[in-house]
């Protein structure tokens, strides 16, 4: 698991090979992503947009942003934690993602970034 904490914001990752698929007739690598927020400061935050930059190793690069993830603005209170699943294809079995999620501050409105750390994305490994 991948973590990192920035401004009391913790954020966990897991991440799970879920096999191949075809689509328009192209060969992708599916990959679930599992993240856990926990807001460790004393201030509460709104998650209010997400910025992720996503790898493979054939040297290709997707950005990914907008607002919230999964379609939610979770709110979070001093020891609060939120959790959701996600996923990307690949057109390579490597890859990697990292990015930031912007919050809100709910009593000042002050704005910050909580990075997410970088995190691989892999096939397993097959042996004779």
């Amino acid at each position: 698991m991948i973590q990192q904490i920035t401004k009391g914001i913790k954020i966990s990752v897991k991440t799970k090979f879920n096999g191949t698929s075809y689509r328009n007739n192209r060969l992708y690598y599916v990959f679930a992503y599992f993240i856990t927020i926990e807001n460790k400061s004393s201030e509460t935050v709104k998650l209010t947009d997400r910025y992720w930059k996503i790898f493979d190793s054939l040297k290709n690069t997707e950005i990914v942003e907008g607002e919230g993830v999964i379609g939610q603005t979770p709110i979070l209170i001093p020891n609060d934690t939120y959790s959701y699943s996600s996923g990307c294809y690949l057109e390579s079995n490597f890859g990697s993602m990292k990015g930031y999620y912007a919050m809100e501050n709910i009593e000042t409105h002050q704005t910050f970034k909580v990075i997410i750390p970088t995190f691989q994305l892999s096939t397993p490994v097959l042996s004779n």
